[in-house]
């Protein structure tokens, strides 16, 4: 099969490429500019396009199927050639489950704790050398890429992402695999400039429920009440099954939980992570791990990529890095880091990145999102704001909204790196939450500071 991608440069993107590649199909893609670690890692295999640009000639009657990508743009030179031939046009979803269909697929969904649960179901399925298809959202310990196809593997395990599917689909991508299992981990109002009010949010993760096969198995957490209303109310046919948190304690800064064969430390910390674990652990009894193996397995879960992601420690500091963006994962996160450091002063820095998190009406969802942090610090670029033609923010709007009299706001990256590496860290934990890099900062640096 020849497959083409347009704006194969992309995170999901690029992985689908090298799975397919790596599963014997003839991959060719282009985009107008690819970076590391995409770049390196096409290059390694061959698929790293000689130009960057958009070249309809690539595009004829010898190509199976086209897969687009959400970089690309409706008018995109490649994609109108596509449209005008009539060849199969399909977003990286629709592929995955088009290479699914006869898979037993296992979705997992919501606004936070996806990629984490994602994550620890694929490390306990290695743990126990159980092979099976994936996509998950960020780079794994112990595995190659982010996506993995064969034709054998009985059991497919998606990261039901629920942002748009593709320039020309305008369906969140979780609607398009039709789990046969699923779960949902909370639902926070997200990407505003897609789902403009909280209902409409809300809406997609009923739409998800009610995809499940007939007779399918829905995970969700019931302490999270609109996820508990959504699933409950659903009068689709399947099977229901929540999770919660499980009882646990803090002993000298580390987690241990509460199990059948007694109490087991964790890699993990966090009322939020203890709750992923639950819905994980669900999950895999549905795949057929029993709960002995799981907590073997658990047990080494160190954590996703940029998911409170230790950058160093020693006795006296600890820094973190973290992908918490939206307001409720902001707040988990740093509680969680408090809770877990009760005897240190917890420095929280917090870049808004996103659109949702830029938009002056949005940002009162961060209200209380840095409460327990003893230092609290914002960054934000205006020039991130021009560029998503957003209305401008001052410093006093979001020192208002985070109602933090002594919140600091940095606009300029240098001003922000002179505050980090001006901080006595003796006694701290230092937690820094973005999608972004805070205008260039070098995380490798941090540790120097320990």
């Amino acid at each position: 099969m020849n497959i083409h991608f347009i704006a194969i440069g992309g995170s999901a993107m690029h992985n689908l490429a090298i799975a397919l590649f790596n599963k014997g199909y003839r991959v060719t893609g282009s985009d107008d500019t690819i970076h590391d670690p995409s770049k390196s890692r096409l290059e390694k295999i061959g698929l790293l396009p000689k130009q960057f640009g958009w070249f309809p000639e690539k595009i004829s009657h010898h190509l199976d199927v086209i897969i687009l990508g959400m970089h690309a743009k409706k008018d995109n030179p490649e994609l109108l050639k596509a449209q005008e031939l009539g060849l199969r046009i399909y977003s990286y979803p629709e592929f995955l489950y088009e290479q699914s269909k006869e898979k037993t697929r296992v979705v997992i969904g919501g606004s936070h704790g996806k990629t984490t649960i994602t994550s620890m179901i694929l490390h306990v399925l290695n743990f126990h050398e159980r092979e099976v298809d994936y996509m998950v959202g960020a780079q794994l310990e112990g595995f190659e890429t982010m996506v993995h196809l064969t034709q054998e593997n009985e059991f497919i395990v998606l990261e039901g992402d629920e942002y748009l599917s593709s320039p020309i689909d305008m369906r969140p991508k979780f609607h398009l695999y039709k789990p046969n299992i699923a779960l949902i981990s909370g639902i926070a109002w997200d990407h505003i400039n897609v789902f403009p009010t909280f209902e409409n949010y809300v809406e997609q993760f009923r739409i998800f429920t009610n995809s499940l096969t007939n007779g399918g198995i829905m995970v969700y957490n019931e302490e999270d009440l609109i996820v508990k209303e959504v699933v409950e109310n659903s009068e689709h046919t399947i099977k229901k099954y929540s999770y919660a948190t499980p009882d646990h304690h803090i002993n000298n800064g580390i987690t241990f939980m509460d199990t059948p064969v007694g109490q087991m430390p964790l890699e993990i910390f966090g009322e939020h992570n203890l709750q992923n674990l639950a819905g994980a652990k669900w999950i895999c009894q549905h795949m057929g791990i029993d709960e002995d193996d799981f907590y073997e397995a658990i047990a080494s879960f160190k954590g996703a990529s940029k998911r409170l992601e230790k950058i160093v420690e020693n006795q006296q500091t600890v820094i973190f890095k973290d992908f918490a963006h939206s307001p409720s994962k902001v707040k988990a996160t740093t509680e969680a880091v408090k809770k877990q450091y009760n005897q240190r002063e917890v420095i929280a820095c917090l870049e808004l990145h996103t659109y949702s998190s830029l938009n002056a009406e949005f940002l009162q969802e961060y209200k209380g999102a840095l409460r327990k942090a003893d230092k609290a610090v914002v960054f934000y670029s205006p020039h991130a704001v021009q560029i998503k033609q957003l209305e401008e923010v001052s410093k006093a709007q979001i020192a208002n909204a985070f109602e933090r009299d002594d919140l600091i706001v940095y606009t300029n990256p240098q001003d922000f790196k002179a505050f980090l590496f001006s901080q006595e860290l003796e006694n701290k934990a230092l937690l820094l939450m973005s999608s972004g890099n805070y205008g260039g900062l070098d995380f490798e640096e941090l540790r120097a500071l320990v």
